[in-house]
């Protein structure tokens, strides 16, 4: 066998014919000019090209389709156990010359179909290769941190592939929740950020800083605490689990809404390469690309890049520019070390920056409230002379005469190390994150200088330590257990700022006084916020999984919390006019008052679940869960409300969720090609943690509170089938009662502002932003064909996602209702043979207009904000994935 060494320093030894292949090969091309900025040596194998035959033995044969029995072209046919392998010609036609003799093993694969593990008695042979459609794909996850088959596992879980997701254009969380109805995910930027599974998990509309997350979100065992980490891009996804209802006996964090469960493709040992780019309209450009491939004999390296652009889809009349455009990088590396068959460890790090040129919200309604006439929203623009450039949000005007940024940043660093032990594995997962956010917004919606500065810079760290073993206990026991640490500092950067301009005295103005026209007496008047919260999180949990016969599984599982959160709160007044005048000084304090406190609370808990699992038969699965489970303290860090001049101190801190969950489901598969799965659950949660807001400008990000008592009921049904080799189709269903058992001192509605009481009871009311009925219905049909005389499939690809109407504010309102809405989705393309595909793409290919948000402006004068959802785009996508040998 032929080598060639090349010597730089660091010595490459390929067993091909280094010159003429990276003539051929720019992916490996690039390859090698990535190895040589690595550290270490990397040493990659490769068959000789015509290679010498030891004797003059022979194979030949012939691959074709099993359903179409046409020959199939760059089939890679390779001797079991060994690097021998060769490629069928234009004919289907392959030929080994080996010194082997019959029978061979062989293993026959290509893009598209199945691999086949054969064993070849006689020369020559024809195998017949199946389209990948004909039968499902077993699908493996790890939601029970180990390797089974998804229709095992007692636990409603939606899984979304490396691939769909690639196809679907979802680079980060976002649309995901078009692919999994139960999913809500709204944002008005990164920082405020919804990420709820069946209407729970975290506050509606705008995020405080003191609340933790219901639902987990884990990056290959790492759990990041901050909402804008659903953000992050995703680079070289391999698989994502969406798991429904609380999952704290399995996972490190507490989660009881549910958790994302995101793992990335690994370093290989053989040599590969990905690359794909993007174009489409609205100036959208996207490049990924990804190398891995060995260092040494145990030592592998895996680089991942990505990086999209975007115009944006709003333009600003006051600024005469675009905003709310996309501005993203994201890069990956991973190295994969594994001295023995028994231990692997990846360190990976990863970083993240979006710059975008600001997000920004088009006045979407405007709402009469119960205040005087001559302070409702139209008058009091009309008495300043302006009037809005545009008739409804769907034009895509805005005027905002503060400039918008968002700049998001996410990063860090993380060591998993997996050692069999026994039978099971031992696994060790260390993480230090970072998070930083620098905005700056315009929160009154207007081109009038009323709130001119909005900006809460944050920095946030988190270090996390796991250890966890998972495995077989016993003949009839399995099981995991684990203890988990996370410490968290998250502050302020330096400061937060809130500032108010020189028309904010006629929005604020509650009576006839000629005070408020008191020349620059809110002029540049705000608040400058310094605040801090260290938390500690500590956990022990396991949960068992015994085999009482064959066919029932008793599943009990405990989890021990401890929490702690140790806040420092300090804001200071500034600005305006100087005055000794009470009466100016009364006027100044009904806007901004100082405000210092510090909060140092702890609580711990015991939670659990106990389920059982009955297999009827290999097609039927059944199981039922009962679980307890709490989510921390909450520490308010936006503002706390006054009362009579009083600053509410008692609402610094929130109680604990105390969440009860029942839930019933069926896994089921009718056929060979089918599968269809069946849930039915209710949540009770006793202090519902949420996000409510006051007509306070001095917590215009809203302030957190416990609602007495929280009721989440429903159905969900899923399930796809694959129709012969040439369609597959997948679909969910998801009904959702979401409402306030009890909840008796929620704020009055936009529309209730200004009346008698300040507070009502919203008990019956449905909590924000979830819809009764949800759901998806997908599609791809595939057929063989040839494209400029390359070998593959075209496929045609749909994704229609509906929701019904839902409310958008913590306090049912009216006025603050979101209509039902549906976006199509849709593909065309080709995938070569030679893992070349090229395809059409577009994404709410209807133009459906629609409010993914409403938001009511601080202040509570009347006008409300709409979130709008992008409007149609298309494009075109080439991607290729290389691996050598394929």
């Amino acid at each position: 066998m032929k080598q060639v060494s090349i010597g730089v320093g660091t010595c490459f030894r390929f067993t091909i014919k280094l010159n003429k292949f990276m003539k051929k090969n720019a992916i490996f091309r690039i390859s090698v000019i990535f190895s040589l900025l690595l550290p270490g040596s990397y040493h990659a194998y490769a068959q000789v090209e015509n290679p010498k035959p030891i004797i003059n033995a022979s194979l030949t044969g012939t691959v074709i389709d099993a359903v179409t029995k046409e020959p199939l072209q760059g089939v890679t046919v390779q001797l079991e156990a060994v690097t021998h392998q060769v490629k069928t010609d234009s004919k289907g036609v392959f030929q080994f010359v080996t010194g082997q003799k019959l029978p061979f093993s062989l293993i026959v694969s290509i893009v598209g179909y199945q691999t086949r593990h054969i064993v070849v008695d006689q020369s020559p042979t024809v195998i017949e290769l199946t389209p990948r459609l004909e039968a499902l794909d077993q699908v493996v996850v790890t939601a029970r941190r180990r390797k089974e088959q998804l229709q095992d596992v007692p636990i409603p879980v939606s899984i979304i592939r490396g691939a769909a997701l690639e196809d679907a254009g979802a680079f980060n969380v976002n649309r995901l929740k078009e692919l999994v109805p139960t999913v809500q995910l709204y944002a008005s930027n990164a920082r405020n950020t919804t990420l709820n599974i069946r209407g729970l998990g975290s506050t509606y509309g705008l995020t405080n800083d003191g609340i933790d997350p219901g639902v987990g979100f884990y990056l290959d065992g790492v759990y990041i605490a901050r909402p804008a980490a659903t953000w992050l891009d995703f680079i070289d996804i391999d698989q994502i689990e969406v798991l429904r209802g609380p999952q704290g006996t399995l996972f490190g964090k507490n989660t009881t809404a549910g958790a994302f469960n995101i793992t990335s493709r690994l370093p290989q040992f053989t040599p590969e390469a990905n690359v794909e780019v993007s174009y489409g309209n609205q100036g959208f450009i996207q490049a990924k690309t990804s190398i891995s491939g060995p260092l040494a004999k145990n030592l592998a390296a895996r680089a991942s890049f990505s990086g999209t652009q975007r115009d944006g889809n709003l333009f600003n009349v006051h600024t005469n520019r675009k905003i709310n455009d996309i501005n993203n990088l994201g890069f990956r590396g991973q190295l994969l070390f594994t001295p023995t068959e028994n231990i692997k460890l990846v360190l990976s790090g990863d970083v993240s920056s979006q710059k975008p040129d600001g997000y920004g919200w088009a006045v979407a309604g405007v709402v009469k409230t119960q205040r005087a006439d001559y302070r409702q929203f139209d008058a009091i623009i009309k008495d300043l002379g302006y009037e809005l450039p545009y008739k409804s949000a769907f034009e895509r005007k805005i005027d905002l005469d503060t400039q918008s940024k968002a700049d998001n940043k996410l990063g860090g660093m993380a060591l998993n190390a997996d050692i069999k032990i026994g039978e099971g594995t031992l696994t060790s997962t260390s993480a230090w994150r970072k998070w930083t956010w620098v905005p700056l917004n315009d929160r009154d919606y207007l081109g009038l200088p009323v709130y001119t500065v909005s900006a809460g810079n944050s920095v946030h760290n988190q270090w996390s330590q796991e250890f966890r073993y998972s495995g077989k206990i016993s003949e009839k026991v399995s099981g995991v257990v684990g203890v988990f640490g996370l410490w968290q500092d998250l502050g302020t950067d330096p400061v937060h700022t809130e500032e108010t301009g020189s028309a904010f005295w006629r929005f604020q103005k509650n009576s006839t006084s000629a005070l408020w026209e008191t020349p620059g007496l809110f002029d540049n008047f705000g608040i400058k916020t310094v605040y801090g919260i260290k938390s500690t999180s500590l956990a022990a949990y396991t949960q068992i999984d015994w085999a009482l016969t064959s066919k029932l599984h008793i599943l009990p599982g405990v989890r021990y919390n401890y929490d702690k959160k140790v806040a420092n709160y300090d804001r200071q007044t500034y600005g305006g006019l100087q005055t000794s005048d009470p009466a100016l000084l009364a006027l100044k304090n009904g806007v901004y008052t100082n405000q210092t406190f510090d909060v140092n609370a702890d609580a711990d808990n015991f939670s659990g679940q106990l389920s059982a699992r009955y297999r009827f038969n290999p097609k039927i699965n059944a199981y039922a869960t009962y679980s307890i489970s709490y989510k921390p303290v909450g520490i308010n860090v936006g503002g706390l409300p006054t009362a009579n001049g009083a600053v509410l101190l008692d609402l610094a801190e929130v109680k604990p969720e105390a969440v009860r969950h029942k839930e019933f489901g069926v896994k089921t598969n009718p056929t060979r090609n089918s599968l269809l799965n069946l849930t039915v659950y209710q949540t009770d949660i006793k202090d519902y943690q949420t996000q409510v807001q006051t007509p306070e400008p001095g917590v215009n990000r809203g302030y957190l509170a416990n609602a007495e008592k929280v009721r989440v009921k429903g159905i969900e049904l899923d399930g796809n089938i694959n129709i012969g080799h040439f369609l597959r189709l997948n679909g969910a269903l998801a009904y959702t009662d979401a409402k306030y058992v009890k909840f008796t001192n929620a704020p009055v509605p936009l529309e209730e502002v200004g009346g008698a009481q300040a507070f009502k009871d919203v008990s019956g009311g449905v909590l924000p932003g979830v819809s009764k009925w949800s759901w998806s219905l997908g599609g791809e049909a595939n057929k063989s064909g040839k494209l400029i005389g390359l070998n593959g499939s075209y496929f045609l690809g749909a994704d229609l996602f509906h929701r019904s109407k839902f409310s958008s504010s913590s306090s049912p309102s009216q006025y603050l209702n979101i209509d039902a809405y549906s976006v199509l989705n849709a593909r065309l393309g080709f995938r070569g043979s030679n893992g070349i595909s090229v395809f059409i793409w577009s994404r709410n290919l209807t133009n459906k207009d629609y409010y993914e948000q409403l938001l009511a402006a601080p202040g509570s004068y009347g006008q409300y904000a709409g979130v709008v959802a992008d409007p149609r785009t298309y494009g075109v996508t080439l991607r290729y994935n290389w691996k050598q040998g394929n």
